[in-house]
């Protein structure tokens, strides 16, 4: 029975493997192709699939340079500023004594939970030229002209910024962490100042994430949409993504010129990605060494109670500020800075939650942001496992191939989908089906790292020996290595529940009348109501994902405990 276990193991794991694998290809790779094949279409765009193929649409892309431009000016101002925001909040956090570091840290991820959609929305009532509440102020203080305009590519790359620096604090802020403080301490006994230390010690350490960072938020703000579409489009300002949207939106839509936009786009992804594994493989970052350390932070004296402040006005700017202000906007008949007291209502939330539309599209929300977790925890395990324990060939290639939807816009692969399900025999198009497929597929690097940043630290011999005492694959998976992934099982579903409820760019494309959801009926509402209703509608997305967020922290809690004992 023992000879014959090891055998049935690995026909289990084939069967995993193959199966993953192709789940995974059709779920990625499909629609890439029909992107592709309508990028090349020249022929009659009526007709499917194409009569013709030629290189005109991407000739065409010339007469759209000022769009490119558009793209990569606000792209690299918003990762600039991202940067400085999160390597100067990483470097105040985790390598200096600023007072409740600990729980800043946890503060700084809140921008993620927030969105850039109520971001945009919140900044373009605090500063629109005529009617934003500050310029409304300033004008009654005597200023002459707006003081501050959020309709343009700087107040783009603000909002953009404000909500990636967390990612970029994150980032540079792990790799922080894990450095040997040994350098920096003799930086400061030669005589070296603070600043120049960070500068010329700190900063050349942390290359590698910082850089790192600096990819992955180029890329974020390269795709980015929610921003440009609020901050932008009132002012006929276009970046890719919203003018992919504009080609697709009008009549006769522009279909193969918007997938040849769209295919461009990842091109330049692919181009950095490339220079940034050049740039990492090209010299040594070693920091860490046999030598056990303990990370040390420095004293920077009354300075950080100036750290202090820089911490608490970046929290109040990107989370308080935004949210106070819809709040401010929701609860008025008309939005401005100094309102009368007949202009307070709770009219707008009680259209907003009477409104079948809105009720609709938070019912299915929530549906696909626990459909989507559920499955993509049961799937995105297999994957990390797979990729990082098995000894399957073909393994290298399935994790590029699941980081693939990293490397393209989420509104480029929705325009993808769109084509490649519109022609699939099943009527999906325009259902939740078509949304649940787009979520999993969009969100695989997101709950494939989570998990695997987890399994990565389990102890390969634990399966090796229950493998040895004739367990077959799946009784090691089901009671050995999916009870200690626990909770990065946990951290995964919660990660991919609160990013598919706040989707934008995989839904807006692809949703239909009947299968709705909350972030893009946002947006309708934007562009078809009151500012003040939106405020409501944008604050009840924010209190449902908090409340859910709360609750799923609070069973995890408690299900990591009773594991515990």
């Amino acid at each position: 029975m023992t000879g014959s276990s090891p055998r049935a193991g690995l026909s289990g794991k084939v069967v995993a493997g193959v199966a993953a694998a192709a789940v995974t290809g059709v779920l990625v790779l499909y629609p890439i192709f029909y992107l592709l094949q309508a990028s090349f279409d020249v022929g009659d765009p009526d007709v499917r699939p194409p009569t013709a193929y030629g290189f005109d649409n991407y000739a065409a892309l010339a007469s759209y340079t000022r769009i490119m431009t558009n793209t990569i000016t606000v792209s690299l101002a918003a990762t600039a500023m991202a940067l400085v925001f999160g390597f100067a909040s990483a470097w105040m956090l985790t390598r200096t004594n600023v007072p409740w570091r600990r729980g800043f840290e946890q503060l700084m991820a809140v921008p993620y939970y927030v969105t850039p959609l109520l971001g945009a929305l919140a900044w373009s009532l605090l500063g629109t030229p005529e009617s934003g509440f500050i310029n409304q102020i300033a004008r009654a203080l005597g200023a002459h002209g707006p003081v501050i305009d959020m309709l343009s590519p700087a107040g783009i790359a603000w909002v953009m910024a404000l909500f990636e620096g967390s990612v970029a604090f994150v980032m540079i802020g792990a790799v922080m962490k894990s450095m040997d403080p040994a350098l920096e301490e003799a930086s400061q006994v030669m005589g070296g100042g603070r600043l120049r230390t960070m500068l010329t010690i700190t900063l050349p350490l942390v290359a590698p994430g910082v850089l790192g960072a600096a990819v992955f938020v180029f890329a974020e703000m390269l795709g980015s949409f929610s921003a440009a579409l609020v901050l932008g489009l009132p002012v006929r300002y276009y970046v890719i993504t919203t003018a992919i949207y504009q080609l697709i939106s009008q009549y006769p839509p522009q279909i193969p010129l918007a997938a040849a936009m769209g295919v461009s786009l990842f091109a330049v992804m692919f181009v950095m990605l490339f220079l940034y594994r050049r740039i990492i493989t090209s010299r040594s970052y070693v920091t860490i060494s046999g030598k056990a350390f303990r990370p040390r932070v420095m004293d920077v004296g009354a300075l950080r109670w100036m750290l202090f402040a820089l911490c608490v006005t970046y929290v109040l700017v990107s989370v308080a500020l935004p949210v106070a202000t819809l709040a401010f906007a929701a609860l008025q008949k008309l939005a401005v800075a100094f309102p009368a007291s007949s202009n307070w209502t709770l009219s707008n939330f009680r259209t907003a939650m009477t409104m079948n539309a809105v009720q609709q599209a938070l019912g299915n929300s929530l549906i696909l942001g626990v459909a989507t977790a559920s499955i993509g925890i049961v799937l995105m395990g297999l994957l990390s496992w797979i990729i990082y324990r098995s000894r399957l060939p073909g393994a290298p290639v399935l994790e590029y191939l699941v980081m693939f939807p990293q490397a393209v816009p989420r509104l480029v692969f929705a325009f993808g989908m769109m084509w490649a399900w519109l022609v699939f025999p099943l009527p999906i198009y325009g259902t939740i089906w078509i949304l649940l497929i787009a979520y999993l597929t969009v969100f695989l690097p997101l709950g494939v790292r989570t998990i695997s940043g987890v399994l990565l630290q389990i102890d390969r011999s634990l399966e090796e020996c229950a493998e040895m005492c004739g367990a077959p694959w799946g009784y090691r998976m089901r009671t050995i290595t999916m009870p200690l992934l626990r909770p990065g099982l946990m951290a995964a579903w919660i990660l991919l529940f609160i990013a598919s409820v706040r989707e934008l760019g995989a839904s807006i494309l692809l949703m239909g009348p009947h299968s709705k959801v909350l972030t893009p009926a946002i947006v309708e509402s934007w562009a078809a109501t009151s500012s003040e209703l939106t405020a409501a509608m944008a604050l009840i997305q924010t209190v449902v994902v908090a409340l859910a967020l709360a609750f799923f922290m609070a069973v995890t809690r408690r299900a990591i405990a009773v594991s515990g004992d």
